[in-house]
């Protein structure tokens, strides 16, 4: 299943966050955060003893079953009095999560965790990101295998020179991507995908904010609804 993964932000820069405010309100999330130890029912009630003891006031807490889903809002009908009081919400969720909340509550909202990739639970207590949602997709040729997240350097065209018996140059407890490229498209009797040239990745495929509209997609390609 993929998930947001995500850490804790330093103490520091949550002090720092919460500073001026005396009565806070923590909302963390069943799904992803639970999942990295970084938001769920144990790390909540740990925020929230930390918190007491600098000297803040708890107004209450709850760990939400999906911080990121629609029904977000209706989750949190049922806490509006303890929120109420709150001057601001630590939101112990990934940044989608975090502006979820924003958006159905007129609290301050602060993060108490950055988001770091989208990823994939790999083995236990391990996650490796698999997309990082450029925007020009070629595992196609690649047999699948994602060059761009797989490989250090990000090489879409590979292996490099630092590659020593199909381990990474920079981290030699690791397959190189290439490599695997390279044994999954030999046992597909595909090698001649591996010849292509691939042109330099287009940074700015999609602009920034990005935005994407059924809508104007079907009607652009003379599509009926």
């Amino acid at each position: 299943m993929i998930r947001s993964i995500t850490r804790q932000k330093p103490e520091e820069e949550i002090q720092r966050l919460l500073e001026g405010a005396a009565r806070i309100f923590i909302i963390g999330c069943g799904t992803c955060a639970t999942l990295t130890r970084t938001g769920g029912e144990p790390e909540v009630k740990a925020m929230s003893e930390k918190l007491q003891e600098a000297g803040k006031l708890v107004t209450g807490h709850v760990v939400l079953p999906v911080a990121c889903d629609h029904l977000t809002g209706e989750a949190l009908k049922e806490y509006g009095g303890w929120i109420e009081q709150a001057e601001l919400l630590l939101v112990m969720t990934c940044a989608f999560g975090v502006q979820t909340v924003a958006r159905q509550l007129k609290k301050i909202v602060i993060p108490a965790l950055d988001t770091l990739f989208v990823g994939k639970e790999t083995s236990a207590g391990v996650f490796d990101e698999i997309c990082t949602q450029c925007g020009t997709c070629i595992i196609g040729e690649t047999g699948g295998i994602c060059p761009v997240t797989s490989c250090h350097k990000g090489l879409i065209n590979g292996p490099c020179g630092g590659t020593n018996n199909g381990k990474c140059e920079i981290d030699t407890d690791k397959e190189c991507a290439w490599t695997q490229i390279y044994n999954r498209l030999k046992a597909l009797n595909r090698l001649d995908v591996m010849r292509r040239f691939q042109n330099p990745r287009n940074h700015q495929v999609e602009p920034s904010p990005g935005k994407w509209n059924l809508a104007s997609l079907g009607s652009a390609k003379g599509l009926k609804s």
